[in-house]
């Protein structure tokens, strides 16, 4: 019999809140994290702007020595994972360590560092002279060793790489390991830090971001007519993954439990989604299956929604597919239009949006949006630029990246 996996703890560092209650606020308020970008002079380029974490010193959270060993994505990660942690409650002196593990995504890993270091190295005159940190800054699988080590968690760890699924494909893979009995425990999320010059440069040429440069407070519009491309943004996510009757022996706090997961490839374009949705709707079919649930149970989803053109209406047409009628009984929404495209990390805080607006009976809303799409059904609920009361018993979180892959969580009430 299959053990059943509970979320105990939670940790979010988003450019709308630089922990779980700011981010709350930021979600029922509907604030855009968009801002020109300070981390360098983006004047060069096409799109100025990104969703980049504010008020952030990684020294608040991190020794200053430690931290300059880190890129920016392994520092977000220790931070959430330290509020993640604490949020469980968990006795980091009785716990067995040996049956905790450490799942993280990302889908680029130590860009800062791969671009600051190279650059420099490459400017030296004679032989290249490299940091000793170099590698282990930038490899994507450094982030997991390091909260594993910080913490003495000998249990599963590595990293996965399935760009903006990368956080998803993490929580996934950990539902599968505890219910399976290979752990009691992971830590299981995403980091990314890629508002770099590279980033910016990188996504502006394949004219995926968009270029609101007057009005980027109102960029990221899903589902709205005028949208452009997404906004880039950075942060990580972490939750705590518990088996449930260890959880309930120790007391624990329990949020959510997921009870079904769909991973799918699209097998069509690197980048561009099945123009039907097709990859989308059969994870959205395998995570009802999954869970034993009907598509009527499902209350809420949190959709990939990334405000480019194509994106998000093969997601809305996957979704009809799948939901038919009861489409129309859902609420839907992006919760993209506030934070950005966080990419590998984008997965994790969207099932924590989820999961703050089931414990707090609300629906995030999609923000910015000022004209409906003819290409999309009006009857719809996409949440447009307010979030609605409602109470949420099962929702379903929606997460697809570069390369076709696809990923479907459904999480309930325990």
């Amino acid at each position: 019999m299959m053990r059943r996996v509970v979320v105990t703890g939670m940790g979010a560092l988003t450019p709308i809140g630089n922990n779980v209650a700011a981010y709350r606020e930021a979600l029922q308020k509907g604030i855009s994290g968009a801002g020109i970008i300070s981390r360098f002079d983006p004047s060069l380029f096409k799109t100025r702007f990104a969703c980049e974490l504010k008020n952030f010193a990684p020294e608040d959270f991190l020794d200053k020595k430690e931290a300059r060993k880190l890129d920016p994505f392994a520092q977000y990660a220790l931070v959430v994972a330290e509020e993640c942690i604490k949020d469980s409650e968990i006795d980091l002196l009785s716990v067995d360590k040996s049956r905790i593990g450490v799942i993280w995504g990302s889908g680029i890993g130590g860009f800062y560092t791969l671009e600051t270091d190279l650059s420099e190295a490459a400017l030296n005159s004679g032989t290249p002279r490299y940091s000793p940190f170099l590698i282990p800054k930038l490899i994507s699988d450094i982030a997991p060793g390091h909260i594993s080590i910080k913490y003495g968690f000998m249990g599963i760890n590595y990293g996965t790489v399935s760009a903006c699924a990368s956080s998803s494909h993490a929580i996934s893979n950990a539902f599968d390991y505890i219910r399976h009995g290979k752990a009691n425990m992971i830590l299981a999320g995403g980091s990314e830090a890629a508002v770099t010059r590279a980033g910016i440069g990188g996504f502006s040429s394949m004219k995926a971001l968009s270029e609101r440069n007057d009005d980027f407070l109102t960029a990221s519009r899903p589902y709205d007519k005028e949208r452009d491309g997404f906004v880039l943004g950075e942060g990580a996510g972490a939750l705590l993954l518990e088996e449930f009757e260890h959880a309930k022996s120790r007391g624990a706090k329990i949020y959510a439990e997921i009870c079904g997961t769909g991973l799918t490839g699209d097998a069509y374009h690197i980048t561009a989604p099945h123009p039907e949705g097709l990859g989308a709707k059969v994870a959205m079919e395998l995570a009802l299956e999954e869970a034993g649930m009907n598509p009527d149970q499902v209350d809420y989803i949190n959709t990939h929604g990334t405000s480019t053109p194509l994106g998000d209406i093969a997601e809305v047409k996957a979704i009809l597919k799948v939901f038919k009628d009861h489409s129309y009984k859902l609420n839907i929404s992006s919760t993209k239009s506030m934070t950005g495209h966080l990419l590998g990390a984008a997965g994790v805080i969207e099932c924590i949006a989820g999961m703050l607006g089931m414990k707090y009976n609300f629906i995030p809303p999609t923000i910015n949006h000022f004209t409906d799409d003819p290409e999309l059904d009006p009857k719809l609920n996409f949440t447009f630029n307010e979030a609605q009361s409602r109470g949420i018993n099962c929702f379903l979180s929606n997460t697809f990246g570069f390369g076709g892959h696809n990923s479907s969580m459904i999480f309930k009430k325990c």
